[in-house]
């Protein structure tokens, strides 16, 4: 598919389309989400979504990371508006964030006002600098380095603030460091009713799925059933990612296949 950069994001954008996507990657992989996670958004562009995907660079203080990821992306809308590649009809949007980028979601979500159709936040963590970044540890005690907003002020926002109503939660059983559980806990009083949570085979690399290249040779050998198998096993927990996040977002597409 062909990516474009519009105002410092990356995006597809694919015939009739059915929603917009606005997706925020990790904290290390996320200024480059067209290559770190291309599998994953091509897969729903190719079924319908525009994909809206906005590069960051870590910092310290993710609510001014927030701030300006929704301006990039609101910037990126007013581009596609004015070559009317959007149209004046309705287009829902949802949020899709992995690892810290479900925390940027959950901010934009709960200091600015945005209309969303609903977000997936997918391998959720909000941990303290101290637990998140090694070095901070060894640093001077006495300097006193922390997440703007922290792991308690972010739970705080949430509780009071949030306001998309419906979330698809998704945690993966290999992933130590995921945080879903507490955030559906404060969803769920938010908001009874509206929360999907799924628990999924994978880790939390699983959204970071690369092509796994293996050309066969002339005459098909053990060898090559090896490398086909070892790329099913790669692509399984991909592929079912990608089926339960479409699902959510368009329940209809099971009738379509």
């Amino acid at each position: 598919m062909n990516w474009q950069e519009i105002s410092g994001n990356w995006v597809i954008l694919p015939h009739n389309p059915i929603g917009i996507i606005h997706f925020l990657g990790g904290a290390f992989v996320g200024s480059a989400p067209h290559v770190t996670y291309r599998l994953l958004l091509e897969y729903l562009a190719a079924k319908g979504f525009i994909v809206i995907a906005t590069s960051f660079v870590n910092t310290l203080d993710h609510i001014t990371i927030a701030k300006q990821v929704l301006l990039n992306f609101e910037r990126a809308l007013v581009r596609l508006e004015d070559r009317s590649i959007i149209g004046k009809g309705y287009l829902p949007i949802y949020g899709v964030g992995h690892s810290m980028g479900c925390k940027l979601h959950l901010l934009i979500g709960s200091l600015f006002s945005v209309n969303r159709a609903g977000n997936i936040l997918i391998s959720f963590n909000n941990y303290a600098a101290s637990d998140a970044i090694p070095l901070v540890e060894q640093l001077n005690s006495t300097l006193e380095i922390e997440f703007i907003p922290t792991p308690q002020e972010t739970n705080k926002l949430v509780q009071e603030n949030y306001n998309v109503r419906r979330n698809l939660l998704v945690k993966f059983s290999n992933d130590t460091i995921d945080q879903s559980t507490t955030l559906r806990e404060i969803l769920d009083k938010r908001f009874p009713g509206m929360v999907t949570a799924q628990t999924l085979q994978g880790s939390h690399l699983t959204p970071i799925g690369q092509d796994v290249s293996w050309k066969p040779g002339r005459e098909f050998n053990p060898l090559d059933a090896i490398g086909q198998w070892f790329k099913q096993e790669v692509y399984r927990d991909l592929n079912k990612l990608k089926s339960t996040m479409i699902l959510w977002l368009n329940p209809i597409s099971e009738l379509e296949m």
